[in-house]
């Protein structure tokens, strides 16, 4: 007998098939997948999202899916019991790599508001502009930048800058940062940076305690 109970599951689009989902699964599993890299794969995700997204669950994870900044990730589900095996692994950050990452996330939303651009084009004297305010006085400028080199190339190793092919010492904001830099960390802004301050100007740049942790691909 038919039912006349619709089914709770989405039809998929004319350019995903049931087939298409270990392929689009298996570039979840090897990091961020974006719409304007890799299109194929991403207008298959989009057709297969919640069977994607019932796929990873069962390994304790979850699919993130943002189409209007066009991107996508798995995420480890929290795990208070610590039950589940990790297979996201999770890096805890320094403290002046948090401070970076804190002061671009700032520094993004200020250009969503202010730009129509799409993009968030930074050149490193331009990011070591944002991170000087917060730096001691007394800090010896070649050990600032040398410490502020190591930390950018931290940041574009966790895929949160990328460098601009033949442009020099430019980077590119990726949009992704906003979904590991929330909304609920960004209503804490103020106070974590008066924290900041006074750790920095109290211990040697670089020796500072870590200052969180974020889900990432384990290194291939």
């Amino acid at each position: 007998m038919n039912s006349a109970t619709p089914s709770s599951t989405p039809a998929l689009t004319q350019t995903s098939t049931p087939e298409d989902l270990p392929a689009v699964v298996t570039r979840l599993f090897k990091g961020v997948l974006y719409a304007e890299n890799d299109e194929k794969v991403w207008q298959s995700l989009l057709g297969l999202t919640s069977h994607a997204r019932d796929y990873v669950s069962v390994l304790g994870l979850d699919l993130i899916v943002d189409e209007s900044e066009g991107y996508a990730f798995l995420r480890s589900r929290e795990d208070p019991d610590g039950t589940l095996p990790r297979l996201i692994a999770r890096r805890t950050l320094t403290f002046n790599v948090s401070l970076l990452l804190a002061l671009l996330r700032r520094r993004m939303m200020e250009f969503d508001v202010n730009s129509s651009e799409l993009r968030l084009i930074m050149t490193g004297q331009e990011i070591a502009d944002l991170v000087a305010v917060f730096l001691p006085e007394s800090s010896n400028e070649a050990k600032v930048l040398d410490r502020l080199g190591t930390d950018i190339r931290k940041v574009v190793e966790l895929g949160f800058l990328r460098r601009l092919k033949g442009q020099a010492d430019t980077y590119e904001v990726a949009r992704i940062l906003k979904a590991y830099v929330d909304a609920q960390w960004m209503e804490e802004f103020d106070a974590r940076l008066a924290d900041y301050r006074a750790t920095l100007a109290g211990e040697p740049l670089g020796d500072a305690p870590a200052a969180g942790a974020t889900d990432t691909e384990e290194d291939k």
